[in-house]
């Protein structure tokens, strides 16, 4: 029998709770308002700019809405059912992690997209298409799916998918999100290194290109840098707990409460990916500056009405 079956939980405290659950609200607002912008200048305002970075970033849009759509039902779930595997906690959970790795997946061939790019250029144009890239992405969606619908019926057996569960196997949950992490990881890492290395190399003719070519390397860098904030601490926490295997009581609460906290501090990815997006797709920022520029006539005429 799992250790943990033997454990009970214990509340935070009020604090802890305030704490948690005004960080929860800041950061469902700001990422669903947006996420739902940046949807609606995609699939509203760029109609007609279907480039291959655009149709990532869409469906990276999609995955982060749904995320953060799927976060309160989770959290009342766990809330309100703490000792028990519930239908309510598994489907909730499924939505969650499906679209919390089809986020990892996403922002990980984006810079596979970018490094082909640049150092293939000549391969790139034919390789790249705005087709290639939809085909991309309804395989990463399928792969994702599948992999969570495996590792549900693989914990689903024994009553330990849902973190509210007293009987959750932190084991298993490690195996699945560290396959999940560590090699878009080393992917992402290898194409933007390699990226910026390239770029520091090339020559600049001119003032304007040296500085479009700082801003390239910022932006990757900081894309870089954001994901390694936001996933990283989570999945070490996972494969520091799975080789420790903790055995007492109060081990096994604090790696659950840790990794509870570090899962939470991922979820600020979906707020920055919407973030990036305006430095990110040069067709984002013409659309949005003409959506904003549309918006504050409104208002005006509003306002003189």
């Amino acid at each position: 029998m799992n250790s943990t079956s033997n454990c009970t939980s214990e509340d935070n405290s009020q604090s802890q709770q305030l704490v948690m659950i005004v960080y929860i609200v800041i950061l469902l607002v700001l990422g669903i308002v947006f996420n739902a912008l940046a949807l609606w200048v995609f699939c509203c305002r760029m109609k007609k700019k279907w480039t291959e970075t655009v149709i990532y970033m869409t469906n990276l849009a999609v995955a982060d809405f749904c995320l953060l759509c799927a976060l309160p039902i989770m959290l009342y779930s766990q809330r309100h059912s703490k000792r028990e595997d519930t239908m309510l906690c598994q489907t909730s959970q499924s939505i969650y992690l499906v679209n919390r790795y089809m986020s990892i997946s996403i922002i990980t061939v984006i810079s596979v997209d970018r490094y082909v790019a640049i150092q293939f250029p000549m391969q790139a144009k034919r390789l790249r298409s705005p087709g290639r890239s939809a085909i991309i992405c309804a395989v990463l969606w399928a792969l994702v799916i599948i992999s969570t619908a495996s590792r549900r019926a693989w914990q689903v057996k024994d009553g330990s998918f849902c973190f509210s569960s007293e009987k959750y196997d932190g084991a298993k949950s490690s195996i699945f999100s560290m396959l999940g992490f560590y090699i878009p990881l080393i992917v992402l890492t290898f194409c933007s290194i390699q990226v910026i290395v390239i770029l520091v190399r090339k020559k600049k003719t001119d003032v304007h290109e040296k500085k479009a070519i700082q801003k390239a390397i910022w932006i990757i860098s900081a894309n870089l840098l954001v994901f390694l904030a936001c996933f990283l601490p989570m999945h070490v926490a996972l494969s520091i707990r799975l080789i420790m295997e903790p055995k007492t009581c109060s081990s096994i609460r604090t790696w659950k409460n840790v990794i509870i906290i570090t899962s939470r501090l991922s979820n600020a990815n979906c707020c920055l990916d919407a973030i990036c997006y305006y430095f990110v797709a040069k067709e984002f920022q013409e659309a949005s500056a003409q959506t904003i520029s549309t918006l504050s006539r409104s208002y005006k005429l509003q306002d003189s009405t």
